[in-house]
């Protein structure tokens, strides 16, 4: 009944972020959307959050479980990152955009220590969880830092943010593994 239930809260993570990317892709002289990718966003985000439930039910399904938590884990940060534009609060609290990195590659890496094999080890899964997180934060940050630099009046700003955004992202993976070892090792006791 809970995965049923997180699969759930999942599609509705996903029909939210559909509904704001649609707001956002239909406005984008609104202010909070401005210069934020909207319509790129309105493609690459559902692509990405329709990625786990088609390769499940391409590969896995009959043979494994959905896996529903992965499933929200993955979701949650598009839907954290389209309503932060929508209500305006990476413009409009200093520290979100870097609460976002750290909390949104949590959330993503938590999804990837959960479906690492236990037969890696612990710590094995741990390094592969921050060495992906790191990897995925640098892709992000170079791609952010290439689109920023493109407009004068954040190039000044887009190295450091980009350092930063790089850090924080590799360090909320960090935390997503230390979680997922913890859990591990207290369902084992």
């Amino acid at each position: 009944m809970l995965g049923r239930r997180t699969a759930l809260a999942a599609w509705v993570v996903r029909a939210l972020t559909l509904a704001l990317l649609v707001l956002g892709a239909t406005h984008p002289d609104w202010h909070q959307f401005a210069g934020k990718a909207m319509a790129a966003r309105a493609v690459a985000y559902p692509l990405a959050m329709l990625a786990l439930p088609v390769g499940w039910w391409l590969t896995r399904r009959g043979r494994t479980p959905y896996p529903a938590v992965q499933d929200l884990l993955l979701t949650l940060p598009f839907l954290v990152d389209t309503a932060g534009n929508a209500l305006d609060l990476y413009d409009g609290i200093t520290w979100f955009d870097d609460a976002c990195h750290f909390l949104n590659w949590a959330l993503l890496l938590g999804a990837v220590a959960i479906t690492l094999p236990a037969r890696l080890g612990g710590w094995a899964r741990l390094g592969l969880t921050v060495g992906l997180g790191s990897t995925t934060a640098l892709v992000w940050g170079s791609a952010s830092t290439s689109r920023s630099c493109a407009t004068a009046p954040s190039l000044a700003t887009a190295y450091t943010d980009t350092l930063g955004d790089m850090t924080l992202g590799t360090l909320g993976s960090l935390l997503a593994g230390l979680v997922v070892l913890r859990l591990r090792a207290a369902r084992r006791a």
